[in-house]
């Protein structure tokens, strides 16, 4: 799951600038899931955004809709009739959705109201943990289903590093070492000696260093 957080107000704020009338334009994915940017949330910016141009002197029109996805041309293709009734048109998607709707309606104004964060999941109610860095290579099946690209704060992949103390990473007393927890598991499995084996080293030509990505479904594209 993508992870996003609402970026402040007063950045919003200022993107829409002297906008009159605006859409705040939801997104069913990702961002309804980590209550960042689903029907509730695109409610509750509206209205916050509308109270604060008013107490500037400046009222604003504020319509909001939720589309299933903004990633998808399907659901983008949606706003074809309505997008020219406003000044601009702020995405509560990740960041793929302003890009696609750009895409589609050159001749309108689209502003993020989200920033996108990474790819992770909850652990528990109201929290979200990183989890996946999308570096296209996966190698946790060497660390029993565990990433220390993602989850270890230096991405180290042969081991901990000297900073970690009593199963945690120096950078914090909260977060958990991800090397202690991978040579815990393999030490209680017995299967200690699997890090000991060696690999090549990884191919990083999958990842963003690489430019722009692209997956293709040979079967579907006929």
């Amino acid at each position: 799951m993508i992870v996003a957080d609402r970026k402040p107000i007063n950045e919003i704020l200022w993107m829409v600038g002297d906008c009159k009338k605006i859409l705040v334009l939801g997104c069913k994915g990702c961002v309804t899931v980590c209550n960042a940017g689903g029907m509730k949330e695109v409610g509750i910016l509206a209205s916050i955004l509308k109270i604060a141009r008013k107490k500037e002197g400046n009222p604003i029109e504020v319509e909001e809709k939720t589309l299933e996805r903004q990633c998808d041309p399907e659901y983008v293709e949606q706003l074809r009739d309505t997008y020219k009734n406003y000044d601009a048109v702020v995405s509560m998607a990740c960041g793929v959705g302003p890009q696609f709707l750009s895409a589609a309606y050159p001749d309108q104004k689209f502003f993020p109201a989200v920033n996108t964060t990474f790819f992770g999941g909850a652990v528990a109610h109201g929290i979200w943990s990183e989890r996946c860095a999308g570096c296209g290579t996966c190698i946790i099946h060497y660390f029993d289903g565990m990433c220390p690209i993602a989850r270890c704060s230096k991405s180290i992949q042969h081991g901990p590093c000297g900073g970690s103390s009593k199963g945690k990473c120096e950078i914090a007393p909260d977060v958990d070492c991800i090397w202690d927890m991978i040579v815990r598991k393999k030490t209680e499995q017995g299967r200690l000696d699997d890090l000991l084996m060696v690999r090549a080293a990884k191919d990083w030509r999958t990842s963003a260093h690489g430019g722009p990505r692209k997956s293709i479904r040979e079967e579907l594209t006929k």
